[in-house]
């Protein structure tokens, strides 16, 4: 008896060890992933230190990072993250709410999507930031025109994703589905809809990019707040390290906004 309680702690120590040994090798393998990054920054600053690179035009990053925490707590940065993310959210969340539906149906029935996808291909090939000036001209310079000019550049990802996520789901899976006895909707909701899932997915991460890179040009050309504002207004006014402070805050949002839609995927999809 006691041997074999000996056996149960052994293998609860040796699972415990394992477990800690696989955490610490992911550890390992996240950090020498950040080398890159790292050697990338140190680069920058010994080459601007030592004035290899014209310090006034690429300050040391150690200037740069301590800019960055200066507009951090006194605010200045916050304030034109939170309204460049309230424009992204509004003009995304739009396109999320028109798309991802307008796509199921497009995708459903082929005769629909024969007649709309030259218009599609057509409308994807437009330069978001060409319309720019049309969107201003008819919604104004207010904030309409920097949601509308959002909803044009992430709509199409969206939209093309989802119809091709819908395209690509295998014939038989609805043929033994319907030979079941089920319904149209719940062929749709238990079948199409789970099938299509990645592909929309991927469709929301390639527009999530976009929205913030369309935004920040907007508000570059016609904004009195935002990160895209801050860029331009630190450029024109030759703060340099701000403008660089700036660069790396949409850089981290990027980055963050990424994570954040592959960690829902990967639980929301753990079927797969």
């Amino acid at each position: 008896m006691s041997e074999l309680l000996n056996d149960s702690i052994k293998q609860v120590e040796e699972s415990k060890n394992h477990v800690i040994f696989t955490r610490i090798k992911k550890i390992i393998f996240n950090l020498k992933q950040l080398l890159g990054i790292v050697i990338f920054l140190l680069i920058w600053e010994v080459v601007s230190r030592a004035g290899i690179i014209d310090s006034n035009f690429l300050p040391p990053f150690s200037v740069v990072i301590k800019t960055f925490f200066q507009m951090l707590i006194s605010g200045e940065l916050i304030t034109n993250i939170v309204v460049s993310l309230k424009r992204s959210l509004a003009g995304f969340g739009l396109g999320l709410a028109i798309a991802i539906p307008l796509g199921l149906i497009i995708g459903s029935f082929r005769k629909i999507e024969f007649y709309i996808d030259p218009l599609l291909q057509l409308f994807r090939q437009t330069s978001t930031l060409a319309l720019l000036p049309v969107f201003m001209l008819f919604f104004g310079i207010g904030e309409i025109s920097k949601v509308a000019i959002v909803f044009w550049g992430v709509w199409s990802a969206i939209l093309l994703n989802t119809i091709n996520g819908v395209k690509g789901v295998e014939p038989i899976l609805i043929k033994s589905a319907k030979s079941m006895g089920a319904s149209q909707f719940t062929i749709f909701r238990k079948v199409i809809l789970p099938s299509a899932f990645p592909s929309i997915i991927t469709g929301i991460r390639l527009s999530a990019t976009s929205a913030i890179l369309v935004l920040i040009a907007a508000e570059m050309m016609g904004a009195s707040s935002g990160l895209g504002y801050l860029l331009y207004d630190t450029q024109i006014k030759y703060q340099i390290p701000k403008m660089y402070a700036a660069i790396i805050t949409m850089s981290l949002i990027g980055i963050i906004v990424n994570y954040i839609i592959v960690a829902f995927e990967k639980r929301i999809t753990r079927w797969k």
